[in-house]
């Protein structure tokens, strides 16, 4: 029986997190002969998704880290942001999340902004795990780890959503860029980007008037 062949991308920082992936995906099943290319940063991973357009070929799913190493020109900042990308220009592949953040908000928040056919959590992850996500995703059957449902089930007090651009003004902030500087990575004026931060502040309950505060509960969130 001819194997059916699948492609797929991991994106991950930890290379050993990605040849791991890549032993279990191997050993899936006798039916598909899996195709998997590898990458540790946004700009790799851009890349190959430019080569597939250009080649005109498929990519059947991706599995997705969420703190992936940013671009070099800023513009793709983490994992989400990257799926957001997989989501405009290969609206039929299928985006897997693998990441260790388990926080409500986040978790919220990426299913709003990607709506991703899988979602894992590091900490649950098995090899048996993995095999059953990815079996049910190219089966075109969602798959959430036990840690998701749960968090899912849960009532959040505040229902919001941070986009792109407020996801790249804190990581300016995170890296100490100025506020006069940002309208050059960023497409809104000084004024505009200031407006921005006083609501991440309210949505984030933040009283400090300086930017510590606002930073650490981004990164204890997952959001940079």
């Amino acid at each position: 029986m001819k194997k059916e062949k699948k492609s797929a991308l991991l994106a991950d920082n930890c290379p050993l997190i990605c040849e791991t992936y890549k032993d279990i995906i191997s050993k899936i099943d006798s039916n598909h002969c899996f195709n998997v290319d590898i990458t540790y940063n946004c700009d790799g991973a851009f890349d190959i998704i430019k080569r597939t357009i250009e080649k005109e070929t498929s990519l059947n799913f991706v599995i997705l880290d969420l703190k992936l190493l940013p671009s070099e020109n800023r513009k793709i900042l983490s994992g989400e942001d990257l799926g957001v990308f997989v989501r405009k220009l290969l609206p039929n592949t299928k985006i897997i999340i693998s990441t260790e953040c388990n926080d409500n908000y986040r978790i919220h928040n990426i299913f709003k902004s990607l709506n991703p056919e899988g979602f894992l959590i590091k900490r649950d992850l098995t090899a048996e795990e993995l095999k059953n996500a990815i079996n049910n995703v190219i089966n075109n059957i969602p798959y959430y780890s036990k840690t998701v449902l749960k968090l899912l089930r849960k009532e959040i007090s505040n229902d919001f959503s941070l986009d792109s651009i407020d996801r790249q003004i804190l990581y300016e902030i995170s890296i100490g860029s100025k506020m006069k500087d940002m309208p050059n990575y960023i497409p809104l004026s000084v004024a505009s980007i200031e407006k921005r931060k006083r609501h991440l502040k309210k949505i984030f309950n933040v009283k400090d008037k300086g930017d510590r505060e606002l930073i650490l509960i981004a990164k204890e969130k997952g959001f940079i």
